[in-house]
C-alpha cells in the first residue's frame, strides 16, 4: 500500500503516482497511516541513517545511476535513473537548488527502517523519506514538506479536571513498557480498561498523524468515572531488541503478553476495582481480544473496536484492491501490484510448522508469526468465552470492513452477553467523515466520536448478566 506525498511539495502527475504506488508493496497494509504521518523519533547515527544520508547525498549530486544501485528489486523494476531524475527535478522546481542536509531521524517498523532526511534548499526545506529493508536496500522513497507537530486539543466530551494521570511501568525486565494510567478523581474503587493497539509500532496514544484515538478514549472514559491504562507497544519501545525474536516472533510477543501484564498491574492498583477490569482492543488488538480473554478468564469483559475476523493475509489483498480502485494507477499496473500481493498471500497460506525456523519474511513478518495465526477464527473463539463483549464498527472503515463485523455478529448472534454498535459515518479510527475513506483522511485532525465514548462507558457501567 502506498502512502501519498503530503504537504506543500506533493508531486503531481501520473509518473509520481505510479512510482509512489509501487514503492511500498510488501509492507503490512495496516501500517499505512504510520508511514504517512507518524514522526520518527530522534536517534543517534546508525547504519540505516548513514545509508539513507549517503543515498540522499548521491541524489543531491545528480548521480541517479548510483542511486538506483541502492534499490531493492521492486524499486529497480519501477524506478529507472531517468524516472528518479524526473521526480527529483520536480522537487527542485518547487524548492530551488539543493544546499545541504540538516538532520536525519529513523524509526523501526518490523524489518524496515524508515529514515527522514531533512534537507535545506534555496527556497525552503523538505524531507526525503527513505525506507530501507533488512539488507539496507532502498524499498521506498518520497518527498514531503516537513510537518510541524500539531498540538493535541482535548475533545469537548473531556472534563480535564475530573481525572489525574500517572506514569507506570507495564511488566518488568527486558520488555518492560512505559505507560500512562488515567484515574478518575473518585473516592470509591472504579472500573478500568486496558487499551490494546492495532498493527505497527504504536505509541501509548496510538498516534496517527495529528490524531490520538487512545488518548481520546482514555480521557473520555476517565471523565465518566472509568480508569484507563495505555502503554507503548513492544514493537515501538523495543523495536531494535525484537530482532532477536526474528524467527520466533508471534502475536503473543507483539500484543497478548503485554495486555495480560497490564491487567495484572491494574488488579494491584489502589482505587481500581479488581473485578471490573476490561480489555479494549482496536484493529489487531480487537482481533486478538478473544485470545486475551482465554489468557485471563477473570476479565469483566472485552471491547472490540474494528476487530479483524478474517485471516490478515486475505484482508491485505482486499485493502490493496480497494486502494487500487482509486484510479491512481494504470489498470495494468493495478493488476501487477495485486498479483504480487496475492502471490505473497499464497506463500503465507502454504506455510507449515516445518517453516517456523525460516529466515524468510512474508508481508514483513517472519514465518512464525503467520504459522501461529493459522486456523485462528476470532469470532469462533469469542463464542466459547463466557465473559460479556461489546463489538463496535465504523461503516466507512476500509481496513476492517463490514465483512468482518458480520462475521462477529453471525458467530455471536443470540448471545445475551454480547452487544453490537455500528456507526455509519466513522472510519477505522472511529473518527467521523464523509464519502469514501482513504489513507489521507488519517492526516486530518479529529477525535473519536463522542457517541463511541458514551456507548463504551454506558456498557461498562451497566449491570452484566
Amino acid at each position: 500500500m502506498a502512502p501519498e506525498c503530503s504537504g506543500k511539495y506533493e508531486l503531481k502527475g501520473n509518473t509520481m503516482k505510479r512510482i509512489m504506488s509501487a514503492m511500498f508493496v510488501g509492507f503490512m497494509v495496516s501500517s499505512v497511516a504510520v508511514l504517512q504521518a507518524q514522526q520518527p523519533v530522534a536517534a543517534a547515527p546508525d547504519s540505516a541513517i548513514m545509508r539513507a544520508k549517503d543515498f540522499v547525498g548521491l541524489l543531491s549530486k545528480g548521480e541517479y545511476a548510483a542511486c538506483v544501485g541502492f534499490f531493492d528489486s521492486t524499486m529497480t523494476a519501477v524506478l529507472s535513473a531517468e524516472k528518479l531524475k524526473e521526480s527529483w527535478d520536480t522537487v527542485l522546481v518547487r524548492v530551488g537548488p539543493f544546499k545541504k542536509q540538516l538532520r536525519a531521524w529513523s524509526q523501526k517498523y518490523r524489518l524496515y527502517d524508515i529514515v527522514l532526511v531533512t534537507c535545506l534548499f534555496e527556497k525552503d526545506s523538505a524531507d526525503v523519506r527513505v525506507v530501507l529493508n533488512e539488507k539496507k536496500q532502498v524499498a521506498g522513497l518520497f518527498y514531503a514538506k516537513p510537518v510541524p507537530p500539531i498540538e493535541y486539543k482535548a475533545p469537548a466530551y473531556v472534563n480535564r479536571e475530573s481525572f489525574r494521570e500517572e506514569e507506570v511501568l507495564v511488566g518488568k525486565g527486558r520488555w518492560a513498557l512505559h505507560g500512562t494510567l488515567t484515574i478518575p478523581k473518585s473516592p470509591s474503587p472504579c472500573p478500568a480498561v486496558v487499551l490494546v493497539h492495532g498493527s505497527g509500532p504504536n505509541d501509548r496514544d496510538e498516534t496517527i498523524g495529528p490524531n490520538k484515538p487512545f488518548r481520546d478514549l482514555a480521557w473520555g472514559l476517565a471523565s465518566r468515572g472509568i480508569a484507563v491504562l495505555r502503554y507503548e507497544k513492544r514493537t515501538k519501545e523495543h523495536g531494535q531488541e525484537l530482532v532477536v525474536l526474528k524467527q520466533t516472533f508471534t502475536v503473543k510477543e507483539e500484543a497478548i503478553e503485554d495486555a495480560l501484564l497490564a491487567v495484572e498491574l491494574l488488579r494491584r492498583t489502589n482505587g481500581i476495582s479488581p473485578e471490573q477490569i476490561h480489555v479494549l482492543g482496536h484493529s489487531l488488538g480487537g482481533m486478538l481480544a478473544p485470545r486475551i480473554g482465554v489468557g485471563d478468564p477473570a476479565l469483566a469483559g472485552l471491547i472490540i473496536l474494528a476487530g479483524a475476523s478474517r485471516p490478515l493475509e486475505d484482508i491485505m489483498v482486499e485493502q490493496i484492491a480497494y486502494l487500487g480502485s482509486s484510479g491512481d494507477l494504470p489498470p495494468q499496473k493495478q493488476l501487477e501490484q495485486l498479483s504480487n500481493i496475492e502471490k505473497e498471500r499464497d506463500k503465507v497460506k502454504k506455510l507449515t510448522k516445518a517453516d517456523t525456523s525460516s529466515v524468510d519474511s512474508y508481508f514483513a513478518a517472519p514465518a512464525s508469526y503467520w504459522i501461529d495465526l493459522q486456523g485462528y477464527d476470532p469470532p469462533q473463539l469469542a463464542a466459547s468465552l463466557r465473559m460479556p463483549m461489546l463489538i463496535l464498527q465504523g461503516e466507512r472503515d476500509y481496513q476492517v470492513t463490514m465483512k468482518d463485523y458480520e462475521r462477529w455478529k453471525d458467530a455471536l448472534r443470540g448471545n445475551k452477553n454480547v452487544s453490537f454498535e455500528l456507526y455509519p459515518e466513522l472510519n477505522h479510527l472511529f473518527i467521523a467523515g464523509a464519502g469514501k475513506s482513504i489513507p489521507a483522511e488519517y492526516g486530518r485532525a479529529g477525535h473519536v466520536q463522542d457517541e463511541v465514548v458514551e456507548d463504551i462507558a454506558r456498557w461498562i457501567n451497566a449491570p452484566k448478566k
